[in-house]
């Protein structure tokens, strides 16, 4: 037995056939990323799915392992208008949102003009958010649920597709603010980017330190990103990944019966978690060629979606556990 979320459905023939598509054009992604970035497939795997998934990554790997040339490459590929701020500590939230100037015409006659900030852009790459003052990282609050911004009582639509690609260091945290929990939900995953492969780092050596360097192409539009995103919305899930879904995530909260979730998590992953399972195991599933979700998508997708989501007590910290530690128990637990 399958379900799908929307009533709008395809019929069978027409399901595949929209999927054949979307493979051939999902394919090209991955090799035009592939001409630029070498290694990390389980890194790049992760953000193309949170972007067919239609929503955030937040990126978390120390300097020099090609954050951000990712973010550009995604950008270029997939035709996105992508743009970059800089996160520091004297970032103020007009720098992103934009701000309303006034202008005087040839009349005399005076009226505000709202100037847009980078925020509004496709793909939007926050450089080490953690670095900005919780005031401007909650600028990005309503922009990345709502997909508008409300600037002097005004609303802006940002444009469509609108995709937040965050970085953070891991360890250097000194003069950083760690986000709030409200924005770490907001991001569909946390992608933890490690070393490169031997071979992948022999690789960077032989093609970065050279004349020329490998650029990579324009594949699709995001009209096209748009469609894709939309099938992955009609694609069916069985009812054996709803119930994966509903008991993993209701495992990782205290208080509903897990003795070892009551010991060690403070707090668990909300509804929000749950849909992004659901969202996501629809588009790994699609990445990976196939029609529809397994349980096996939702056990690979359990530590990036919740890690984030979840905080342990301080007897779980104490004893040197973290929160990786607690979902692969979990993943393990629901077999």
């Amino acid at each position: 037995m399958s379900v799908a979320i929307q009533r709008e459905t395809l019929s069978e023939q027409e399901m595949i056939a929209s999927a054949e598509r979307a493979l051939a054009d999902i394919a090209k992604v991955r090799e035009g990323v592939a001409k630029v970035i070498y290694g990390q497939e389980s890194v790049v795997e992760r953000t193309l799915v949170a972007i067919l998934a239609g929503g955030h990554a937040l990126l978390v790997g120390v300097p020099g392992l090609a954050k951000t040339k990712l973010v550009e490459t995604l950008g270029t590929v997939l035709g996105m208008e992508s743009r970059r701020i800089q996160f520091t500590p004297d970032l103020m939230p007009s720098d992103i949102l934009g701000s309303e100037v006034m202008e005087q015409d040839e009349t005399g006659k005076r009226s505000f003009r709202f100037l847009h900030g980078p925020i509004f852009a496709q793909l939007l790459m926050a450089d080490e958010i953690n670095r900005a003052s919780p005031r401007t990282q909650s600028a990005l609050l309503q922009a990345m649920q709502e997909y508008h911004v409300t600037v002097a009582g005004h609303r802006y639509d940002l444009p469509a597709p609108f995709h937040v690609l965050a970085t953070q260091n891991p360890l250097e945290q000194e003069g950083t603010y760690p986000l709030p929990e409200a924005q770490l939900d907001r991001f569909l995953m946390q992608i933890d980017i490690l070393y490169p492969e031997l071979e992948a780092e022999r690789q960077i050596l032989l093609e970065t330190t050279g004349v020329a360097e490998q650029r990579a192409p324009h594949v699709t539009t995001p009209e096209r990103l748009r469609e894709i995103q939309t099938l992955i919305r009609r694609m069916p899930v069985p009812e054996s990944v709803v119930e994966a879904i509903l008991s993993l995530v209701r495992s990782a909260r205290p208080g509903l019966g897990n003795g070892d979730t009551d010991k060690h998590v403070a707090w668990g992953p909300g509804p929000r978690a749950s849909q992004a399972l659901m969202l996501c195991a629809r588009a790994r599933a699609l990445y990976e060629g196939r029609l529809a979700p397994s349980v096996d998508d939702v056990r690979a997708l359990a530590e990036p979606i919740l890690q984030h989501r979840m905080a342990l007590t301080f007897a779980a910290r104490a004893e040197g556990m973290t929160v990786r530690d607690v979902v692969a128990r979990l993943v393990k637990a629901a077999g």
